[in-house]
């Protein structure tokens, strides 16, 4: 099974669960049209788009400033990490992200790569990286893990963001 059509099948059902939270719940507010062009059919620039709300967290996270952030996801966004659900990016940024980074010294990504297939107004990304994590206090062991991440972009209004991120990583295995 290719990473598109697994990531997909997991989009699907996010979309329609949020589809159906969406009938029963009232919507605070439009995004606006929920396509602006034919499905299958990405406009020029779109992935130069995905790419730079890709990079922006990247950076973020590495700058460990994510004050800017929210504006990356969008409000019903949901994020997954490490096989828990961590409920909207605004949740995730104040219960875990946010609070972490309190204690921390530095956080670097390194051998990052990332791969964006576009369908229309949806985007699959796929990350791999490994990052280092240093902490204040000087006693604790800095961290390395290899990481993946898996993301669902969507566009509104013109307007690329996450809609779904899972990430997770593992401890490095080292040969030799």
């Amino acid at each position: 099974m290719s990473f598109r059509s697994a990531l997909a099948g997991s989009a699907l059902v996010a979309v329609l669960v949020s589809s159906a939270q969406a009938q029963v719940q009232a919507p605070a507010h439009s995004h606006g049209p929920a396509s602006t062009h034919a499905a299958g059919e990405s406009q020029p620039g779109d992935e130069a788009q995905v790419r730079a709300v890709v990079s922006a967290y990247k950076d973020a996270i590495e700058r460990m400033d994510v004050s800017q952030t929210p504006a990356l996801f969008w409000a019903d966004s949901a994020v997954f990490e490490n096989g828990g659900v961590e409920g909207s990016f605004a949740y995730y940024l104040e219960h875990h992200l946010g609070p972490e980074f309190t204690d921390l010294a530095g956080f670097d990504f390194r051998d990052h790569e990332t791969k964006v297939e576009i369908d229309g107004d949806t985007a699959f990304v796929s990350e791999t990286y490994t990052y280092h994590i240093t902490f204040k206090d000087g006693t604790r062991e800095a961290i390395e893990r290899r990481g993946v991440a898996t993301s669902v972009l969507r566009k509104r209004g013109g307007e690329w963001r996450f809609d779904i991120y899972h990430s997770s990583a593992r401890p490095l295995r080292r040969v030799g």
